[in-house]
């Protein structure tokens, strides 16, 4: 990108924080010519997010960025919320805030843990790697106003100095907050609980660690006329929220931090405030022609124990970054990007449902998810159902999510996690590792072999075939087929981004050709008669 002039790319993102920053990264990692611009000059001060789940981290995982991540959560760590007078007064209760619930079983559901970094810390990380992919990162540059058409996306952009140049783009992803100039300029509107109420912070950095030996790490600040809630983000900065909208003078946020505290012979170092609407809205649909949302923008939910803010903001750049990859490079057809709405829109309103339907929203719900059964945790983590144009036989008899020990490989659902070794006695390693890397035949039997290369000599994709028990061998063969649903003749197609695309339980009378409809049918190689393009401007 220069200065002047017509500067043509492949994906434009708009939006530098955390959804923008995955996009760039995921993008590049596939080989996409790849574009950031940020209106701001740097990360926000705030740092926001500070929960990322496993799921998450699985995908981090394969963009090789878990051994930059510090901060990684053990399996068995439990989230201590207390009620006090003030850090240094009374303790009223102890909770755990990530209650363990007893009804699930104790299996390893993904080789990764969470990590409880600071959203400004992962951003740095994101930032650096999408550099080092080649991605073009621009901060202090504004979108003032595009246009697209069935060839294009033509964006003006602005830098701080007042220049104004524009670049053409083949697709842009609008990543630019729940205050989306970029879905407001399209009209897409949104629905959901709406506005809850208004939050203010302040941010400081205090030397308050002495606190933090009991393993309490939010508190819930209970005094007579002040009440306020206080969390630590692990690294010397803690964030004091208040539930109201009142403007607070440095002096009058320096005396709320002392009385959260308790004392005042402390050093107290006032970094920065923050406002924030706390609300859930969806936006009714995820993209318009070219144009993408992603993040807040195309979903804004409050926090939960859950992570179903940031969290699926980076899941959704994950599972759009694959198929605009896939269209950009000619292997697939422009329908595959349907497939972005289709599968994320149901996500987001789960979230939302999920989050009215449970303890901590409930009494907000204002009439949403009156009637929702709660979903166990581990099936909106890991097992929720994909339904679309790539998937085949994800049928309407299915629930929208399960643990993955409930399910049984079926398409639309992430392939499992389970232990193998390479070629029978090597390297120990999770079957997610296998995938992530392009289309994945899982098979078993010699017969999918010259399967796959007449699929690929006709389709024209990448197409790796794995052979269970030759090229990886499974600890527990049993488990093994009963993890993917397989018989010792049956075969799985696993997408990039690692999920079931189409599976055959046994050998097929024709398994080149069952394999080449399916292959073709779910990677959408073939254009149809639709065409998805529209005119829109801002």
């Amino acid at each position: 990108m220069g200065e002047h002039g017509q500067n043509a790319i492949s994906v434009l993102v708009v939006g530098g924080s955390l959804v923008g920053l995955s996009t760039a990264v995921f993008l590049a990692l596939e080989g996409v010519p790849v574009a950031v611009v940020e209106k701001h000059p740097a990360s926000s001060k705030h740092p926001r997010a500070t929960g990322f789940t496993p799921r998450t981290m699985e995908l981090l995982s394969a963009a090789g960025l878990v051994d930059r991540i510090p901060f990684l959560v053990p399996a068995n760590f439990r989230l201590i919320r207390a009620r006090v007078e003030s850090l240094a007064g009374t303790w009223y209760e102890t909770s755990e805030w990530t209650p363990k619930k007893p009804e699930s079983p104790a299996i390893e559901y993904s080789p990764c843990l969470g990590a409880a970094i600071p959203q400004d810390q992962l951003e740095s990380i994101l930032r650096e790697k999408a550099i080092e992919l080649g991605a073009v990162l621009k901060f202090g540059t504004e979108l003032v106003r595009f246009e697209q058409d069935s060839e294009r996306v033509s964006a003006v952009l602005r830098e701080r100095g007042g220049t104004e140049y524009t670049i053409n783009a083949a697709y842009l992803v609008a990543a630019d907050g729940s205050g989306s100039p970029i879905r407001e300029a399209l009209g897409i509107n949104r629905k959901g609980r709406g506005h809850i109420r208004t939050m203010r912070s302040v941010l400081f950095r205090a030397p308050l660690e002495e606190y933090l030996e009991k393993g309490a790490r939010q508190f819930d600040i209970r005094q007579s006329g002040f009440e306020a809630f206080l969390t630590t983000y692990s690294d010397g900065r803690w964030v004091l929220m208040f539930a109201d909208d009142l403007e607070r003078d440095e002096g009058e946020l320096l005396q709320a931090i002392i009385r959260s505290i308790g004392r005042s012979d402390l050093p107290v170092e006032i970094i920065t405030t923050g406002r924030w609407e706390l609300q859930a809205l969806i936006a009714e649909r995820f993209s318009f022609g070219r144009v993408f949302l992603a993040g807040d923008s195309a979903h804004t939910l409050p926090p939960t124990r859950g992570g179903y803010g940031a969290n699926t903001g980076i899941q959704d750049a994950h599972n759009l970054a694959w198929k605009l990859a896939a269209v950009v490079s000619g292997a697939s057809a422009p329908r595959l990007l349907d497939t972005y709405q289709a599968e994320r829109h149901p996500v987001a309103w789960l979230r939302h449902q999920q989050t009215f339907a449970r303890p901590d929203y409930k009494a907000v719900a204002n009439g949403f998810a009156s009637d929702e059964p709660i979903i166990d945790d581990i099936a909106m983590e890991f097992g929720q159902l994909y339904r679309s144009a790539a998937v085949i036989d994800a049928g309407s008899d299915l629930p929208v999510a399960l643990r993955p020990d409930q399910w049984a490989g079926q398409p639309g659902t992430r392939a499992p996690h389970h232990w193998i070794s390479k070629g029978g006695g090597g390297e120990r390693i999770s079957t997610l590792d296998l995938f992530h890397r392009g289309w994945v035949l899982l098979a078993e039997n010699e017969g999918w072999v010259p399967a796959v290369s007449l699929a690929v000599a006709r389709i024209g994709i990448q197409l790796r075939c794995v052979r269970t028990g030759i090229d990886i061998v499974a600890a527990d063969r049993g488990a093994f087929r009963s993890a993917f649903g397989l018989g010792d003749a049956g075969a799985s197609l696993i997408r990039p981004d690692g999920f079931v695309a189409w599976r055959s339980v046994g050998m097929p009378a024709d398994p080149a050709r069952a394999l080449i409809d399916a292959f073709g049918s779910v990677s959408c190689a073939w254009e149809s008669s639709g065409s998805t393009s529209s005119n829109s401007q801002i």
